[in-house]
């Protein structure tokens, strides 16, 4: 079966059956990992993997995706997998990005400027209609 796998970077169609196994090829492709005897590597890092996640040249990517730290999420009829950052690559790519400096009102109405509570914690919530 073809499915559709979002990744944080692109969109991949590929051939994958019992969840996300597919070809070594179709999985480098996805995640940009390599197959190799010592697990899934990409330059000088490799990732062991169960034997139960590699077999007649295929690999279970739901499961090297989930030994990452990625979230991994599916559309009920498993056409679709979402495959998500792993949190140490969100946490660096949020390193040193700073907010840009507003002014809303807080709760009871009083004017709060992001940069006058610098050092405090903040808890932000939005909310969009669409």
């Amino acid at each position: 079966m073809t499915v559709t796998i979002l990744t944080p970077t692109d969109e991949h169609k590929v051939a994958a059956h019992d969840g996300l196994w597919m070809s070594a090829v179709n999985a480098e492709k996805v995640t940009g990992w390599t197959l190799k005897p010592e697990g899934m590597c990409r330059d000088e890092r490799c990732v062991p993997l169960p034997p139960n996640a590699v077999k007649r040249g295929e690999v279970d990517v739901e499961a090297f995706w989930q030994k990452l730290g990625g979230p991994v999420l599916a559309s009920r009829e498993g056409d679709v997998w979402a495959l998500g950052a792993p949190a140490e690559e969100r946490n660096a790519a949020l390193e040193g990005l700073q907010a840009p400096d507003f002014t809303l009102p807080d709760v009871d109405g009083v004017s709060r400027t992001l940069s006058e509570l610098k050092g405090k914690k903040v808890f932000l919530v939005t909310w969009a209609s669409w």
